[in-house]
């Protein structure tokens, strides 16, 4: 996290869940974007791949529509078969295996709502209630409860 900005930084959480954030200020500010959830636009069945050879419910995720194959943040990781020694991979370098791209199109002015993160209930006050996630409102894609979609 004390990267450039523009780099992955891929952490282990719980043990067992790789996440992926996108480092967002200058090498000595320690500041990241955690990425909960992809919308796949294209390769879907690659990512459903990922996700059978990660390991778990192999059957299911068959199944599974692909607006969900990376709907939370561990499943990101696990549909790009990401992995901590994907740190440092610079997400803006266009020959870059895994990389950031521009919005496949425009998202209507108040289409984007910040609610509470999820998962930190451990978390004290005023950290637990801060509106730091983002995402587009009624998004198939993103993770979490309905009510903060």
């Amino acid at each position: 996290m004390f990267g450039p900005p523009g780099i992955a930084y891929v952490y282990r959480v719980y043990g067992m869940y790789d996440l992926l954030n996108v480092v967002t200020e200058p090498a000595d500010s320690p500041a990241a974007v955690l990425i909960r959830a992809v919308e796949p636009i294209a390769g879907a069945e690659v990512m459903r791949a990922a996700r059978i050879a990660h390991g778990r419910a192999g059957a299911r995720i068959v199944r599974l529509p692909a607006h969900r194959l990376a709907g939370g943040p561990g499943l990101v990781t696990a549909a790009f078969g990401l992995d901590r020694t994907d740190s440092g991979t610079d997400l803006c370098d266009a020959t870059s295996v895994v990389r950031l791209a521009g919005p496949g199109g425009d998202v209507p002015d108040g289409d984007v709502v910040a609610t509470p993160r999820i998962g930190v209930n451990y978390a004290a006050e005023p950290w637990r209630s801060v509106p730091w996630r983002f995402v587009i409102r009624g998004h198939p894609s993103a993770s979490g409860p309905a009510h903060l979609r």
